[in-house]
């Protein structure tokens, strides 16, 4: 079974937990408080969605040129997202946060790699059959380990991600901009009026699945904004670690494939980079 590319070490007796703490991956961006604890994940059981206020999933039929066609889709909401640029610290401020959904895929990932160790082990042992029964026995040995690799459960961090602040568009009342105001004000921590945002663009993503349409917005805040630690809301099952991206590392930061982001991040560093670095004379480090 191939190593799984995050490291991760037992929370205390390896015998007896079945609880994972990590070790966070290299390169680590600060913290601006003191970081939740996010990285112990047990209990895991994957069930059916068969009823949820956020995702419905529907077919959709329809004829195209003729042609009688079908189409799998979920209705989810639409979102919100920020770009933070904190003009003290000249660092740009992110959210990092455990995503079950990529943890999953992670999950996935991971039992089709050990399947194919499995199958190789196996092949293995099958020629060592002719060359002794000791060898035999050894690589058989191996087979059964790559095979039992499979129901493992990766470590918590193979699920973490850094994003940029965000939220459902899921208050009719509100303007966007509101909405936005609220997500930074709850994730990050900063208050700052709505009219200090600007719009950067809007898209759609997921547009093989949801085709839902996020509206991104472009804030600068000062520490004289920092009202609260920020992390969410924990009685809507938030937990978040509210980082800072120092500007000169923004772009090796956006483009190194190990740390885990959203294209959102990615974006946003680039828009940065083109749009207000010039403006202000400073370097994003391209």
């Amino acid at each position: 079974m191939e190593p799984h590319p995050f490291k991760a070490t037992r929370s205390g007796d390896s015998s007896s937990s079945s609880s994972l703490r990590v070790l966070r991956p290299i390169p680590r961006y600060l913290p601006t408080a003191q970081p939740p604890i996010m990285e112990e994940i047990n209990n895991i059981e994957v069930v059916p969605c068969t009823d949820s206020e956020y995702l419905k999933p529907l077919t959709v039929h329809y004829n195209q040129n003729g042609t009688k066609k079908s189409w799998d889709y979920m209705r989810t909401h639409d979102s919100v997202s920020v770009l933070i640029f904190n003009t003290t610290s000249h660092c740009f401020v992110l959210v990092k946060q455990f995503r079950p959904a990529v943890y999953m895929c992670e999950w996935e990932r991971g039992k089709s790699q050990s399947a194919k160790a499995a199958a190789a082990a196996a092949a293995a042992a099958s020629e060592k059959k002719e060359e002794g029964a000791a060898e035999a026995s050894e690589a058989q040995e191996a087979a059964s380990s790559a095979g039992e690799g499979s129901s493992e459960w990766p470590p918590a961090c193979a699920g973490v991600t850094y994003e940029l602040c965000a939220g459902l568009v899921d208050k009719p009342q509100l303007s966007l901009e509101e909405i936005a105001r609220q997500e930074v004000l709850e994730e990050c921590g900063y208050d700052i009026p709505a009219a200090k945002l600007k719009k950067i663009t809007s898209y759609r993503s997921g547009v093989g699945v949801t085709g839902s349409k996020q509206t991104m917005f472009y804030a600068e805040v000062s520490d004289d904004n920092r009202v609260s630690a920020g992390g969410g809301e924990p009685k809507e099952g938030e937990l978040i670690e509210v980082v800072k991206i120092p500007l000169h590392e923004a772009m090796t930061f956006a483009y190194n494939e190990r740390i885990p982001k959203t294209m959102g991040v990615i974006f946003s560093f680039m828009w940065f980079h083109n749009n207000m670095a010039p403006r202000y004379k400073i370097s994003t480090n391209v």
